[in-house]
């Protein structure tokens, strides 16, 4: 038994410090991230938005750097930790208004923190800027998005999260 566990653990601690695939964004791509960062400050002014993606990742983009901004306490910059506290994958529903509508945890560690965080910065940012009426399906849009855990508790999210450390 043992001989099968620990080439398996190996394995599982391997895909954790692993790097994640990131872009960097263009200069048109940021100058649109200043002023869209500038737009979502306050929850009101994001349920009067339009996103302008017109694509999911780009809608993601646009949701991860609100859910960065008002929870800017518990994020970190800088690259992801080589070897991470906890990945904790979400699922939510937002509606045709930006409304979250419900939200699960699709992979987690079991750590009760980690997850407890998670879940309350995406009500925290709730409600978001309006997807475009092509992403919805029956009137809403699912998204999933993986939260990064550090050591110390704070986070980034995958989307905009740079390349994780090697060591």
């Amino acid at each position: 038994m043992k001989t099968i566990a620990l080439p398996v653990l190996a394995l599982m601690l391997a895909a954790c410090g692993s790097p994640l695939p990131t872009a960097p964004l263009s200069a048109p791509d940021a100058v649109a991230d200043t002023s869209i960062n500038a737009r979502l400050g306050s929850p009101s002014l994001a349920r009067d938005l339009h996103s302008s993606a017109i694509t999911l990742d780009a809608y993601k983009v646009d949701l991860a750097q609100r859910i960065a901004q008002i929870n800017a306490a518990k994020v970190y910059s800088g690259r992801p930790q080589a070897l991470l506290r906890s990945v904790i994958v979400l699922r939510y529903t937002l509606d045709s208004h930006g409304n979250l509508v419900r939200s699960e945890i699709l992979r987690s560690n079991r750590d009760a923190t980690t997850e407890a965080t998670a879940l309350a910065s995406l009500k925290t940012a709730a409600p978001f800027p309006k997807p475009a009426r092509h992403l919805l399906r029956n009137g809403r849009i699912d998204v999933s998005e993986s939260w990064l855990f550090n050591s110390d508790g704070r986070f980034q999210l995958r989307s905009i999260a740079q390349a994780q450390m090697t060591e």
